[in-house]
């Protein structure tokens, strides 16, 4: 049965909105990480083609200031507010007695699962980062000033509206302020990248709008665990939703190759 046990967990003070879908005892959870403009729903039917793909358990949360989950204190966020994410994702997982995971992640989320691997890499089984961040780049800005200007001229916001509700300008102004932010332009987590342990793929469509294939090489090169790439062609920033079918393909024969 496909089946959603939908839960608000309270982590560090706050309600993190959760959804688990339970297929074995033994398989790994497959932990869904959303990009900056996302959250549970977002990912639609993907999780659970995923899930009946490979047997395995899935868990999707909202980040706080997302979804369902609690508002954001402040839109002003630290340089490595990243970093902090990973760690309220191993408190999470702490509370969950979740201790066996994949992480799969898009985007700011796929930057978290690779900060997450490498500070908890007793946790973390494997990682799929699919058009993650590992340094600020000019192509990303860029995106980042587009989606503003269609925040200001479109009806962006009010689509934002159905998932996020009234949290929209304030996670709208958190993601386009902390990454066109002066000090920003240094951020950087190559230096995490060695402690990465655990099987890696890096997913990435070779017409993404916010980041160039630099991201990939620089990140497969400097793993400390096997790293494989694959890049689609034509596919943009979000190829889990415009080649759902070669995406799904190519991260459960990843999956199980990794056990």
């Amino acid at each position: 049965m496909n089946v959603m046990e939908e839960r608000l967990i309270e982590v560090r003070g706050q309600k993190l909105y959760t959804a688990y879908h339970q297929s074995s005892e033994e398989k790994p959870v497959i932990i869904f990480l959303h990009d900056s403009l996302g959250c549970t729903q977002l990912w639609r039917d993907f999780p659970m083609k995923l899930a009946e793909a490979t047997g395995c358990n899935i868990l999707m949360y909202d980040r706080l200031g997302y979804g369902k989950s609690g508002p954001m204190l402040t839109h002003e966020r630290p340089v490595n507010y990243m970093e902090w994410e990973a760690d309220v994702l191993n408190d999470l997982l702490a509370e969950l007695n979740i201790s066996n995971v994949i992480l799969f992640g898009h985007s700011d989320g796929g930057t978290i699962a690779l900060i997450a691997a490498a500070k908890y890499p007793e946790k973390v089984h494997s990682v799929i980062c699919e058009a993650g961040h590992i340094f600020v780049e000019e192509v990303t800005l860029k995106g980042v000033y587009d989606a503003w200007d269609a925040y200001k001229t479109t009806n962006l916001a009010e689509r934002l509206q159905k998932y996020h509700g009234d949290k929209v300008e304030m996670l709208f102004k958190a993601w386009t302020e902390t990454w066109t932010r002066e000090d920003y332009r240094s951020w950087n987590i190559e230096y995490l990248l060695k402690d990465i342990q655990c099987p890696l793929l890096f997913i990435q469509g070779e017409a993404d709008e916010y980041g160039t294939l630099d991201q990939v090489e620089k990140t497969v090169s400097q793993v400390s665990g096997t790293a494989e790439k694959y890049i689609i062609p034509e596919a943009g920033h979000t190829p889990h939703k415009e080649v759902p079918e070669l995406v799904l393909s190519r991260a459960s024969v990843f999956m199980k190759q990794y056990g």
